[in-house]
């Protein structure tokens, strides 16, 4: 069964790479279902079969591609094997029934114009062992979000878990013991606006209640690809919290976890924090010890993520009057500059790629349009990834653009970047600097190509997950309250000095914030 997944890793990799998908966009369907026979072949339940050989041909536009056949070694037994099934993104069921010493041939055709050929002989014992393993393995998704507030009193101490993040706000070593009253100080400050912010959406963010469905649509697509699993939300600044979910996770027995972040793109401050967290909690307590872990980083590239983005943005831009007119903008959340530059956060490079992948795939469509990446959110004096959303909306209404579809790449769910800073803030800027027909693209939410495409994600990471050692010369926890009453001690004195300067009032009560 090694050699069959390696093989199969081989096909994805090279044989349906990035330039090959760019230049031959309908091999995107049969990666998809070359990962979905993989993830079924790891799943299949058979006995002492017989020797098993798997071929793969297919053809696209004239051009043929094949992959040598892979064969087992042979060894004594039965024929018992049961119906091998690959879910199709055209939501089509291609089965094939096996057995001992018969090579049926499965041909399908599908939308695009790809043929398929795919040849198997029985499976070989290695299939049953993964089978019999994974049938005793209790298997957990982690999916990790930001959070946001529920409620308008919730909003001040989001504020104060936010800002209270080193990732999110980063000071020198030396001055680590101000995190929490500056986050104190910052959210003091900024909770009127935000209240307001949360008020204009119905006052809370429903970014919990999205992510919720997400876990259960992910569930229900894991147990149609034969995968059964608890799927858990992990927030990092509002409930349910990192340690929430951590302790659920304890509580089900979970022995192989794939962590999910619900962000394409990777980020210091954002999948970065969260994961840092995770791998503290691992770290320093024993059971995790005993887990097999695979954490997903990014997936911005994956073939359903680009389709799904396309989707969308090609259904939104033929409800305008003249589509061909219309100028695509992304707008993705910022990040300081210096994460990028002097921290080596591949955010910017992967958002790029990510918006390359999206426009190719829309040219395949015959979709021609102008776009432009902008960066929004930014907050404090320190310079974020330019260009700015707002200077750019400015600036396009000068130049003569009419016609503007915003697309939220970032963001995969609604809440307040999206449902106040660019449905309100941002529409409300773009007419009045000329920008007559406007128009949004909804955030992916519980789109059946795009959860179905982080199912796939999530089986292919399992095989890669492995345990991770707990820390060893853990602190004593009467040094660590030691430091907290010191932390506090001096902070409650230095938020003093800072509440006497006008200048610094000023700067956060003028400056926008990430919600």
């Amino acid at each position: 069964m090694e050699a069959t997944n390696t093989a199969f890793d081989r096909m994805k990799l090279s044989g349906v790479d990035q330039q090959r998908l760019r230049k031959y966009p309908a091999l995107g369907v049969l990666a998809h279902r070359l990962r979905c026979c993989r993830a079924t072949l790891r799943s299949a339940s058979c006995k002492n079969a017989g020797p098993w050989k798997l071929s793969i041909a297919f053809t696209c536009n004239s051009r043929h591609w094949s992959y040598p056949c892979l064969e087992s070694r042979r060894f004594d037994g039965s024929s018992n094997i049961a119906p091998l099934t690959c879910h199709a993104t055209s939501d089509r069921i291609l089965d094939a029934i096996v057995s001992y010493k018969q090579v049926p041939a499965i041909k399908m055709r599908s939308t695009t114009e790809v043929n398929y050929s795919m040849e198997a002989c029985t499976f070989s014992e290695n299939i049953h062992t993964i089978s019999t393993n994974t049938s005793e393995e209790k298997i957990g998704v982690l999916l990790l979000n930001l959070g946001g507030p529920e409620t308008l009193d919730d909003v001040k101490p989001f504020l104060f878990n936010l800002f209270a993040d080193p990732d999110i706000i980063r000071l020198p070593r030396l001055f680590c013991f101000l995190q929490k009253p500056l986050a104190f100080l910052i959210s003091s400050f900024r909770a009127p606006k935000s209240k307001e912010a949360y008020a204009s959406i119905g006052g809370g963010s429903p970014l919990r209640k999205i992510t919720d469905e997400q876990a259960d649509a992910i569930k229900t697509a894991l147990e149609d690809r034969g995968l059964s699993a608890n799927v858990y939300v992990a927030m990092r600044y509002w409930h349910p919290f990192t340690e929430e979910a951590i302790s659920q996770i304890k509580r089900d027995g979970i022995t192989k976890l794939v962590i999910l972040p619900l962000y394409p793109q990777f980020s210091i401050s954002t999948s970065g924090s969260s994961i840092r967290v995770l791998q503290s909690i691992f770290r320093e307590d024993s059971y995790f010890t005993r887990v097999a872990i695979s954490i997903i980083e990014s997936w911005y590239q994956r073939e359903g993520y680009i389709r799904s983005m396309a989707d969308l943005i090609e259904k939104e831009i033929s409800k305008f009057s003249k589509p061909e007119e219309v100028m695509i903008f992304f707008s993705a959340h910022g990040v300081p500059l210096s994460y990028v530059e002097n921290s080596g956060d591949p955010y910017r490079d992967q958002m790029e790629e990510c918006i390359s992948l999206i426009m190719d795939e829309l040219k395949s469509r015959k979709i021609m349009n102008n776009h432009t990446l902008a960066y929004q959110s930014r907050v404090g004096p320190v310079q974020w990834l330019k260009p700015y959303t707002d200077e750019v909306i400015v600036e396009l209404g000068q130049k003569g653009v009419t016609s503007l579809l915003a697309v939220p790449v970032s963001f995969v769910s609604e809440h307040i970047e999206t449902l106040e800073e660019i449905d309100i803030e941002y529409k409300h800027l773009a007419l009045e600097s000329g920008i007559t027909n406007w128009g949004r693209v909804p955030a992916l939410g519980c789109t059946s190509s795009f959860i179905s495409d982080l199912a796939d994600a999530v089986i292919d990471a399992i095989p890669s997950a492995s345990a991770i050692p707990n820390a060893t010369n853990k602190p004593d926890q009467a040094h660590k309250d030691t430091l907290q009453y010191m932390n506090l001690f001096f902070g409650s004195i230095l938020v003093f000095l800072f509440l006497l300067s006008p200048r610094l009032i000023s700067m956060f009560r003028n400056n926008p914030f990430l919600q």
